[in-house]
């Protein structure tokens, strides 16, 4: 019995020793348990926190994506194609706006034959003309948007010459001729070839003619003074060249011809002119003008006059 009661003994005294082990060790495992869910969720918070400080859009601070997502989403945005830029307006499908005072120098010779069947043969040089010159207006501008072109060219002179009589008789001791010539030039063209370097225009338009004359005595005892005019306008058809001989040097060749028994039985111009292009501003032009008019009338009037000479212009870009 003593023996029996000892094993019993010992056999519940291992018993209470492997529970109580089991407990502590259950106990050890529930507080690493714990402990590892509070690192978890201090994690979570970290997390949370950290991802807060990288998104500060300030639209939606409460609802963060995870850190992947951003990421993704940042990328997306860094790689996005940007925004159509407006279209930067091409600076040659304007308008352009350029303006050529010249002077012109020409000798004149024709014929001209008055209503009565009188009339005389004349011929005068520059320095002639320049002598009697008492007013001047020459000028030409032109407007061109892409191959479209307009042009126009005046010219407006007036001359003088005072003289005494040789003829007491006639009753008058000086005599005073006015003489008084007008022309307008208004075309339209298209370019038919527009290169940087070479350009061909072809033109159509007309010139409006007004020429005027007058001679006076002083004093007028016998009603000798005279004053008449006329005035016409022709049609035209003509081009004009355009060559670029180096980044300085350009070449300019126009001409035009018309009439056909509209306003004058014939008339027609040529002319050449060499530019030296000092800046992208102004050119400086120099060359010949040649003008030709056969004006007859019903009345008998008859102008056939050709004016040629050196002309000098300048050319200014004005837009």
């Amino acid at each position: 019995m003593p023996n029996g009661y000892a094993r019993e003994s010992v056999l519940r005294h291992c018993r209470r020793y492997w529970c109580s082990a089991a407990i502590q060790v259950l106990s050890v495992c529930s507080a690493f348990s714990l402990v590892g869910a509070a690192r978890c969720r201090a994690q979570a918070t970290d997390y949370v926190d950290d991802a807060n400080l990288l998104e500060t859009s300030g639209t939606n601070t409460t609802a963060v994506p995870p850190r992947l997502v951003i990421g993704q989403l940042q990328t997306a945005d860094s790689a996005a194609p940007a925004p159509p830029q407006a279209a930067t307006p091409n600076p040659t499908d304007g308008w352009h706006l350029a303006v050529s005072p010249y002077l012109w120098f020409p000798g004149v010779h024709g014929t001209a034959t008055g209503p009565n069947g009188g009339g005389l043969s004349f011929r005068a040089s520059p320095g002639d003309l320049l002598s009697h010159f008492r007013f001047g207006l020459m000028g030409a501008a032109e407007a061109s948007r892409k191959r479209f072109v307009l042009t126009g060219d005046v010219l407006w002179i007036r001359l003088r010459d005072d003289k005494s009589i040789p003829f007491p008789g006639l009753g008058a001791t000086s005599a005073s001729m006015k003489a008084t010539e007008f022309f307008l030039t208004p075309k339209i063209g298209v370019r038919v070839i527009d290169q940087e370097k070479f350009k061909i225009t072809a033109l159509t338009g007309l010139r409006y003619w007004h020429l005027g004359e007058s001679l006076n005595f002083n004093p007028s005892l016998l009603g000798l003074n005279f004053s008449g005019s006329q005035d016409f306008v022709d049609p035209l058809v003509g081009g004009r060249i355009e060559a670029a001989i180096t980044q300085k040097i350009v070449v300019n060749l126009f001409g035009d011809v018309g009439g056909w028994g509209t306003g004058s039985e014939l008339e027609y111009q040529w002319a050449g002119l060499l530019g030296y292009r000092v800046n992208a501003a102004w050119t400086l032009q120099a060359g010949y003008r040649y003008l030709y008019v056969d004006k007859r009338s019903s009345r008998g009037v008859v102008f056939n006059v050709t004016t040629a000479g050196v002309v000098f212009g300048i050319t200014l870009n004005l837009k």
